[in-house]
């Protein structure tokens, strides 16, 4: 019996350390999360404006001449996907990478350390991605796409629905289609639509990656922050349940040892 309740003892601290921590990751995520919501919030804005200029440009007839509306079918496809820099978000990474499985002969160029060492890559922070970063893989992308070396562009993120809810979605980039949005006409562009349009794309692009990668994150830390305060519910629970079974042993332990007592007295 004392055996018992030692190992109890022994469980009940170990989960108690446990919420200890799960709590600490809890208040951690929750301080991230206003400022990666104002960051997700702030490049929505710039997503919709390139959107709105993009839709401009492609709904005229000359832009569709350009090689960024070409479409081919070689099945060669790329996607982006951005995944966490660390786990204990729930399921997270686990819904990207079920989501990329569906698309399991892509290239996958890989962005959050979880992704880069699913896919074997250097590891390239999602938390502290950059615009200069998303700069590069654009130029790198667009030009390869031009070139006709691969046929879609697409990106795998998290889109944040609400603390309680986010969902691993794709989005295509690359080749664009024809708008149906108002004509081009009620815009003016120097020197003309399709050399701005040629010379937008890699900013769209850019723009793109830079503003799902930062809505991704926000998606992460409001999944860690719900992971954590489960996990530090469950824990309670635990000890709780854990308490009273030591109790009820201790109690047991000291009842046989007064019965032992009585019976050798009388004795």
């Amino acid at each position: 019996m004392a055996g018992n309740t030692k190992t109890l003892r022994v469980r009940i601290k170990s989960v108690n350390s446990t919420k200890q921590l799960t709590k600490a990751m809890g208040l951690v995520a929750s301080s991230k999360i206003r400022r990666a919501n104002e960051a997700m919030q702030k490049s929505r804005e710039y997503r919709k404006s390139l959107s709105r200029v993009t839709e401009l440009l492609t709904s005229d007839r000359e832009c569709l001449k350009s090689p960024y509306m070409q479409k081919r079918d070689s099945g060669r496809t790329k996607i982006i996907i951005i995944a966490g820099d660390r786990g204990l978000a729930g399921g997270y990474n686990a819904n990207v990478f079920r989501l990329a499985a569906q698309y399991g002969d892509s290239e996958f160029i890989p962005i959050g350390k979880r992704a880069c060492e699913r896919y074997g890559k250097d590891f390239i922070s999602s938390e502290f991605y950059t615009f200069d970063q998303s700069s590069e893989l654009a130029a790198m992308l667009c030009d390869e796409f031009a070139r006709g070396e691969f046929d879609r562009l697409g990106i795998i993120y998290t889109s944040y629905k609400s603390v309680m809810s986010q969902e691993a979605e794709i989005m295509w980039l690359l080749p664009f289609e024809k708008s149906e949005s108002p004509n081009s006409a009620s815009a003016i562009f120097e020197p003309d639509n399709i050399t701005v349009f040629n010379n937008i794309v890699k900013e769209y692009v850019s723009g793109m990656v830079t503003s799902l990668v930062r809505e991704s994150f926000a998606s992460e830390v409001a999944a860690r922050r719900m992971a954590m305060d489960s996990a530090e519910k469950n824990a309670t629970e635990m000890i709780n349940e854990l308490q009273l079974e030591y109790n009820r042993a201790r109690q047991g332990a000291i009842t046989q040892e007064i019965t032992e007592i009585v019976a050798g007295s009388g004795n």
